[in-house]
């Protein structure tokens, strides 16, 4: 296991209303090759699980790993066994909804080769974004996947994506920035502080958090809500292609 963060995340839509709300929630950084298990977990195994068919392409027959060693693949990239860090939320009590995840991946000498970010719609829809971050942590990505049904898929995104530091107290501090015709519509931010994965810690983040990737997804319903009473038009849902990971 590597760290749990406590997280604030913050969402600004700026256009064509102004709505921002901030909410408090936890993820974790593991390692895609030593993911956390009832090995390390015992009977707290259920409350943070980390499968392989919740990213990429559909199927559960290849580990984590080979699926990241797959997406990359397609894009040229081969980590030659490097370290490859994960954000995510984990499976609690069998359910997840994962609307970023973001995949740190390392040459074999250590070096940062890549970021992949890779996003979830509610719609059951996924993209995989590669992208090249310079010495800040700084990249840009045309926006492909339609996330909010306030938002076309145009413009591009803005990204902040440090590495997060694991150590107890380590800061992690991401952004992304939807840019159109030189306006950013939409900012969302995430920001916490690195705790130690100790059981105490899983079992007492579980109760103090219940089924929270649940909450996720109920709160990112109950925004679209309030966003559609405040007459916010609709946008079209384009039919998306998933990259092809074989």
């Amino acid at each position: 296991m590597t760290a749990i963060y406590a997280t604030t995340i913050r969402h600004v839509r700026r256009e064509p209303v102004r709505h921002d709300f901030t909410t408090r929630s936890y993820t974790w950084l593991v390692d895609v090759d030593d993911l956390p298990g009832r090995r390390t977990l015992g009977r707290l195994a259920p409350l943070a699980a980390f499968e392989a068919r919740d990213h990429f392409t559909a199927g559960t027959g290849d580990s984590l790993r080979a699926k990241v060693d797959a997406f990359l693949a397609t894009e040229g990239v081969d980590l030659r066994g490097g370290r490859v860090l994960m954000l995510a939320q984990a499976r609690v009590l069998g359910y997840v909804f994962n609307p970023i995840s973001v995949f740190w991946c390392h040459r074999h000498d250590g070096g940062l080769e890549c970021v992949v970010v890779e996003v979830h719609n509610t719609y059951g829809d996924r993209h995989a974004y590669l992208v090249r971050t310079d010495e800040r942590g700084r990249a840009q990505a045309g926006k492909e996947l339609y996330v909010s049904p306030f938002n076309d898929v145009d413009g591009h995104y803005d990204l902040v994506l440090p590495e997060p530091d694991p150590a107890p107290g380590g800061r992690l501090r991401m952004s992304v920035v939807l840019q159109r015709e030189g306006r950013p519509p939409f900012v969302a931010t995430m920001s916490g502080r690195a705790l130690t994965p100790t059981r105490a810690r899983v079992l007492r983040t579980a109760l103090t958090r219940p089924l929270e990737p649940l909450a996720v997804m109920a709160r990112i319903k109950a925004q679209g809500i309030h966003l559609w009473l405040r007459r916010l038009p609709v946008r079209p849902r384009p039919v998306h292609r998933q990259e092809a990971v074989q």
